[in-house]
């Protein structure tokens, strides 16, 4: 076997070496050529080139590493918005500027718009013998200190015999900053005098001494409440009341109240409320001797604020002339739709505060009373507030009234030209209350409420004398162009319930006053200023007996003076 292979490549050996030995012998045979051919043929014989094709890329790298695979926490929804809380301190001063109230007034000139210059003067008259004289003085940098004084006379004296009336009010408040507290301090004294003309019949001659009711009060306040939250986090502002009072007739009483809220915050969500207040008051009469009417309470809380909540829950203990009651306190605010639609709800119980200074505010022709008790309320109440747009702002609630010691008025049986106050011990009053407002800036406001009551159940009397089962009120200001400014106010109400002098029961008819004024800016620091009250001359009543002036007009001139140091 090894020797047949051996042939077999001594064979192929000597065929292959045969061959390249025939082709060196065999000659080539070549044709002349020219340049050209010659460097076409030199062309020939390079080597040719080579395309590689790459198709992929090396790249080193390493084994990748084996890692630790924490789970990661859940983003939040993107409906979740964090809760910003702010707290800005104030910089400036609260100044003493206070809105007059919307209430009937037989002729009361509107002054709360005033010109740029902070002192000035404003007098004027009108008919039914109405002088009227108004100034107020600024001083002050507006900054660290200001005082504001403010003074006011008006008098009117009608066609009826005895028709007329008068009211004097002086005032100076100055307020102190040291930056981190702010104090506050008031002293006032006003005039109000009233004839009790309203007797029946009217040919009963009386003397105008007897008829004349001199209401005089002098009184200040003081105050103090910081501008920052200090180190302790804790908001406070403590203040003290105190006046004299007195109604010619030697009737006299005193008024003292103390009130000390305090707040501390826990965290971001919530605050803790504590205050105490005591209202205590002295009065003395000829006719009912001397009598005491205090009251003090405490007012703690609880206040949790978060997101689109704010719940308030606490509890009001309080000695209504040493008598214990223990009062609620819950309420509780839900915002929709960004803040401009809030549902509110709450349980709350408060004192009205009844003394002789404040029952003559409310009814001019009172006798001196023979008692004196606090009105005790408890409040269920489900509503809602917000805004539409940037202008409109309205308040709506509907709200279940629990009253003990009402204090309801009735005229006397004799002439009936003063009213005697009876005391309801227990009556119940379901509450419609609306409120509306339009604002564009400083040009024009416009300011609407309405309050529809029901009284119900009571225990001591048939019905709710001197009280108004439904009061509607509107004010408007426009600044027309720089130099003038218009304003308007409106009054409705339907006529309360009363008994004549023979103790029949009856209703008052309902009433409608609209009142227009402007002041126009002359030349320098002069204005000149128009009002009209009672433009349709209704002689409506609001106390029985009593009908109101008609139809009047006063106008006069402004004087400006002094550069605006506060506002």
């Amino acid at each position: 076997m090894k020797k047949s292979f051996i042939a077999i490549a001594l064979l192929v050996f000597l065929v292959q070496f045969a061959d390249a030995q025939q082709r060196k012998k065999t000659p080539v045979k070549r044709k002349a050529t020219t340049t050209r051919q010659a460097e076409k043929s030199s062309a020939d014989t390079t080597i040719p080139s080579r395309t590689v094709t790459v198709t992929s890329s090396y790249k080193p790298e390493l084994k990748p590493a084996a890692k630790v695979n924490f789970s990661a926490a859940a983003p939040p929804a993107d409906s979740v918005l964090p809760t910003l809380q702010y707290n800005v301190p104030s910089q400036n001063l609260f100044f003493a500027y206070q809105p007059a109230a919307l209430k009937p007034l037989a002729a009361d000139i509107d002054t709360a718009m005033h010109w740029e210059n902070s002192n000035y003067v404003k007098a004027g008259f009108g008919n039914y013998a109405t002088p009227f004289l108004q100034a107020g003085l600024s001083f002050g940098d507006g900054n660290k200190s200001i005082v504001n004084v403010h003074a006011k006379y008006i008098s009117s004296k009608g066609n009826m015999p005895f028709q007329q009336y008068s009211n004097a009010d002086v005032d100076a408040t100055g307020i102190i900053t040291n930056g981190v507290n702010e104090f506050t301090g008031k002293i006032f004294y006003n005039n109000r005098t009233r004839y009790q003309y309203g007797f029946q019949p009217d040919s009963l001659l009386f003397p105008k001494d007897d008829l004349r009711n001199r209401f005089n009060t002098f009184g200040a306040k003081v105050g103090m409440r910081n501008k920052t939250i200090n180190s302790m986090g804790i908001n406070y502002n403590p203040s003290l009341y105190i006046d004299g009072f007195t109604d010619g007739k030697n009737g006299n009483e005193t008024n003292l109240i103390l009130d000390a809220p305090v707040s501390k915050a826990f965290g971001d969500n919530f605050i803790f409320n504590f205050g105490i207040t005591a209202n205590l008051t002295g009065y003395k009469s000829d006719s009912a001797g001397k009598i005491n009417n205090n009251l003090v309470y405490l007012s703690p809380a609880v206040q949790y604020g978060a997101n689109a909540f704010k719940i308030v829950a606490g509890i009001t203990p309080s000695w209504d002339n040493k008598d214990f009651y223990l009062l609620p306190n819950f309420t509780a605010e839900a915002k929709i739709n960004e803040e401009k639609f809030v549902l509110m709800a709450g349980w709350t119980g408060y004192y009205n505060k009844n003394s002789y200074e404040s029952l003559s505010e409310f009814n001019p022709w009172l006798q001196q009373p023979k008692f004196l008790k606090s009105t005790r309320i408890t409040e269920q109440y489900a509503g809602f507030k917000g805004s539409a747009g940037s202008h409109v702002t309205y308040n709506a609630k509907v709200s279940y009234l629990h009253l003990r010691n009402q204090p309801l008025f009735v005229n006397d049986t004799i002439t009936g030209k003063s009213f005697y106050m009876v005391n309801e011990s227990d009556m119940k009053d379901i509450r419609l209350h609306g409120e509306l407002g339009y604002t564009i800036q400083e040009k024009l406001s416009f300011l609407a409420g309405a309050s529809i009551n029901k009284y119900s159940n009571l225990t001591d009397n048939d019905k709710a004398y001197g009280l108004l089962p439904i009061d509607i009120n509107g004010s408007l200001r426009w600044q027309v162009t720089k130099d003038v400014l218009f304003k308007s106010d409106v009054y409705f109400w339907d006529g309360p319930r009363y008994l004549t002098i023979s103790k029949e029961l009856r209703r008052l008819d309902p009433a409608f006053d609209l009142n227009a004024g402007a002041e126009v800016k002359l030349t320098g620091n002069f204005s000149a200023w128009l009002q009209f009250n009672n433009l349709f001359n209704n002689k409506y009543q609001r106390w029985n007996q009593y009908p109101v002036l008609g139809f009047n007009v006063l106008g006069g001139i402004i004087y400006s003076f002094g550069q605006k140091t506060g506002q």
